[in-house]
């Protein structure tokens, strides 16, 4: 499929075989560490700080390998990472959970920016996932406020964002925490937690409140453990 896109350019320094080989070194059921949650298969998707898709992919050998549904999640997760970033200062989707709740000074944010049906769910269903995949190229949309979605940085500055789908949004987190890394995108220039990063902060009380209100819940599912072991997450400020 051609691009939709006049914005869209061929250059850009992630490729799908890049991701995909990122990808399956960072989660469990591929051969990688575990990812927490449910060490299930997951999603993929990059996209270019235009919101174009670059690519999409998934860490099992078939696509019913992983939950069909988040393919749309994980590209809306690199949506939303990209769309509330800048150049100085980076949010994760996971910074947005608490801000996003009734009373938040997020809520409704989730209605912000609503899926394109018309192209998210458009093609055949066999290509979801290749290199043939009908998203790549078109405008990225959906707006989700847990984990999973982080921006990229290179030495430059900003260039899109990652989204990652189909664990326990923290597990969801940590995978693409791994990611980002692997690819060399995690030039980081400052965050709302105090590691100075879009980390994820576990700091939800029993009243159900983040003391920094950028917080994000647990699962009981060892997810934050793995996130300390492996930096991706911190106090908030």
């Amino acid at each position: 499929m051609m691009p939709q896109d006049a914005s869209f350019s061929q250059t850009f320094p992630v490729t799908r075989d890049d991701l995909l080989a990122a990808l399956r070194m960072s989660v469990k059921p591929s051969g990688g560490p575990t990812n927490g949650g449910l060490d299930n298969h997951v999603w993929a998707a990059v996209i270019d700080r235009q919101g174009i898709v670059r690519a999409v992919c998934y860490s099992g050998e078939a696509l019913g390998d992983q939950w069909p549904g988040s393919r749309a999640v994980a590209i809306a997760k690199a949506n939303t990472a990209n769309g509330v970033s800048l150049p100085n200062f980076a949010f994760s989707t996971a910074n947005l959970y608490a801000g996003a709740q009734p009373g938040g000074f997020l809520y409704g944010l989730q209605s912000t920016n609503p899926v394109d049906t018309a192209t998210m769910y458009a093609g055949d269903a066999e290509t979801y996932g290749t290199d043939r995949d009908p998203m790549v190229g078109q405008k990225a949309s959906g707006v989700v406020t847990f984990g999973g979605g982080l921006t990229l940085y290179d030495r430059t500055g900003v260039i899109g964002a990652l989204g990652i789908s189909g664990d326990t949004s923290c597990g969801d987190h940590n995978v693409a925490w791994r990611v980002r890394e692997k690819l060399g995108l995690d030039k980081i220039p400052g965050g709302i937690s105090a590691n100075n990063n879009d980390a994820i902060i576990y700091d939800i009380g029993m009243m159900g409140k983040s003391s920094s209100g950028y917080g994000h819940p647990t699962t009981g599912l060892h997810e934050d453990q793995i996130a300390a072991d492996i930096g991706a997450s911190a106090k908030g400020a």
